[in-house]
């Protein structure tokens, strides 16, 4: 057996931002480097941040990404980090001849070995990904190489993501190709419940290719999406060797024990990849002789994060990445004693800290004592900025002109609320953080241009019974010391806006349940229709009311032009508003439950 001390660099780049990305591939490779490490490996499309969308449809883009590559490798070198070979994911083109159907340029999602000053190999994503949130064969076409590089007497194999996530393909090929080592850059996105999977899925791989897989996870918010980090290395039995910590950054180093390099070959090769292609393996050796025998250190093994640790931790980094990729020094929010803006403004805290979140009370005629009470207390308990401006005198000249009743007299308070945000956004250069949860955004429940007004939404993906969980695992964290927790001496929600009944307060004794069902039995059945697909009779055979299956869908079908123009917000769920439900707004398709 052979030595191996690998470095997992599990960062949190920039879309983009080439320069900046490069110059943390040269940091993080240096703490590799004054860890002892003889092979570091960064993740997915690195060099210019992930997702990149329709930027790589750009010929500027990509020409500026393999440049950046290049200019990586030399940089290592010039900065004497060139012995150690760093793996980093970035953008290439395949440089095939245009035809239909093909992306434009023919992108290639590609990974990179850098060893002394040069590109040595490059490879490719085998597999696309064009479900969920992924549309990739809109913007790659697929690599068939795949390269082998013999490292201190050690074979080690490069896969891209999503080829572990199918069968067949590059996991196949580092089998037939005798790899001692597995490497995979990855940008996967986090969603409940994922973290277990991708170990199942890992462990899984790993037996597939017989050797020992190293998954380095992007970490990190990038508009809808958060990135969990979440990097794991298991043996080639599957059993779990080191695991870094979740949405924090962090240089994963272990030592492996791994079998010696047996190929003699050096030709390419094609490999049936047994998923109906051929991939072609390209052996490359970088050093043939095993490392003299040395100490291991003790590998790292994170704590895991509890079910709703881990979508606060989420939500709190997808807020502060946004507020800071986007170059904004503050944010602003209405808040309205309910729990909603309460749960957001404590978010934004725990993000930015209090001193950078300015809140808005803005209480009407119907806004009861209690709710600016509570609202109040919260600015004591948390430090953050208020003002409190009073709608009803605006509301009122409004009224005077348009003459307006009912259901318009109501939604016409939340407009001037968002009115107000978003002029105070204007003259101070504030972000607007809007307050609706998932549950409303199902139903329909909020005013377009009102309480949808802003820039980002940190609980649209949340529904209203998880909102009521977060905010009581919050205020029961008082004390407890953590990177996304902001150290309030006391509980930053007041207890009675988690305890009393929800209420819009746009009219006399407004409640929630005025317009729509419990929220517990609400948030099962959307759970059904939005996350399941489910259809009408499917719906009703899951043990579902038939009369409020039917009043639900109609709430949630003809509420898609509203979400259409609600800001993003970080998803959190295997199905969230945006990027992985898109349905058409003009749609006469409608579910009948008999």
């Amino acid at each position: 057996m052979a030595q191996l001390r690998i470095a997992l660099a599990q960062t949190n780049p920039a879309v983009g931002d080439l320069a900046a990305n490069t110059a943390k591939l040269v940091e993080w490779t240096r703490h590799a480097a004054d860890r002892g490490a003889h092979l570091a490996v960064f993740t997915e499309m690195f060099l210019t941040g992930y997702p990149v969308e329709d930027l790589v449809l750009r010929s500027s883009f990509v020409e500026a990404s393999v440049a950046a590559v290049e200019t990586a490798a030399r940089r290592l070198a010039e900065e004497g980090l060139g012995e150690i070979p760093v793996v980093v994911g970035y953008v290439d083109r395949a440089r095939l001849a245009p035809r239909v159907g093909q992306p434009k340029g023919a992108p290639l999602d590609a990974a990179a070995l850098l060893h002394r000053g040069r590109v040595v190999v490059k490879t490719a994503k085998h597999h696309l990904p064009n479900y969920g949130v992924f549309d990739e064969y809109r913007y790659f076409v697929r690599g068939d190489r795949m390269p082998v590089f013999r490292l201190h007497g050690v074979d080690v194999a490069i896969a891209v993501c999503e080829d572990l996530w199918q069968d067949g393909g590059p996991v196949a090929v580092a089998a037939e190709a005798g790899a001692g080592l597995l490497v995979v850059p990855n940008a996967s996105p986090y969603e409940r419940g994922k973290d277990d999977a991708r170990l199942e899925l890992v462990s899984r791989r790993a037996r597939e290719a017989g050797c020992v897989l190293a998954y380095a996870n992007q970490v990190g918010g990038q508009d809808e999406l958060v990135f969990d980090g979440d990097s794991i290395i298991v043996s080639a039995s599957g059993e779990l060797i080191a695991r870094a910590a979740q949405f924090a950054e962090e240089l994963l180093v272990a030592d492996l024990e791994l079998p010696e390099a047996r190929h003699d070959g050096a030709a390419p090769s094609e490999v049936d990849a047994g998923d109906g292609t051929v991939i072609t393996v390209e052996r490359v050796e970088l050093s043939s002789s095993p490392l003299e025998p040395y100490d291991p250190q003790p590998p790292a093994v994170a704590a895991h994060l509890d079910d709703t640790a881990e979508v606060y931790s989420a939500l709190v980094l997808s807020v502060r990445d946004y507020v800071a990729k986007n170059g904004f020094q503050s944010v602003i929010l209405g808040l309205s004693g309910g729990i909603d803006s309460a749960l957001t403004a404590t978010i934004a805290s725990d993000a930015i800290g209090p001193d950078r979140v300015h809140v808005v009370l803005m209480p009407s005629q119907y806004s009861s004592e209690h709710s600016l009470g509570d609202a109040n207390e919260l600015v004591e308990r948390q430090g953050v900025k208020a003002r409190i401006v009073p709608i009803s005198d605006i509301v009122t000249a409004f009224d005077k002109e348009l003459a307006l009743t009912g259901l318009a007299a109501e939604n016409l308070q939340a407009r001037v609320r968002g009115t107000i945000l978003m002029g105070l956004s204007n003259q101070h250069g504030h972000l607007v953080l809007t307050t609706g949860n998932k549950s409303e955004l199902a139903t329909g429940y909020s005013t377009l241009y009102g309480d949808s007004a802003g820039g980002f939404a940190p609980i649209k993906d949340v529904p209203k019974t998880l909102v009521w969980k977060l905010s009581r695992w919050r205020n029961e964290q008082v004390g407890v010391s953590s990177p996304f927790l902001h150290d309030f001496p006391v509980p930053p929600i007041p207890e009675n806006s988690i305890e009393k009944e929800p209420s819009a307060e746009l009219r006399p004794d407004q409640r929630d349940t005025d317009s729509l069902p419990e929220y517990d039995i609400l948030d099962r059945l959307l759970d059904d229709y939005v996350e399941k697909d489910m259809g009408s009779a499917e719906l009703v055979a899951a043990g579902h009311d038939p009369e409020l299956v039917a009043r639900v869908i109609r709430l949630v079908d003809v509420a898609e032009y509203k979400r259409r123009q609600y800001p993003p917000g970080p998803k959190i769920t295997p199905k969230n508003f945006g990027r992985d439900r898109r349905l058409p707004i003009t749609n006469r398709w409608r579910e009948n439950p008999s």
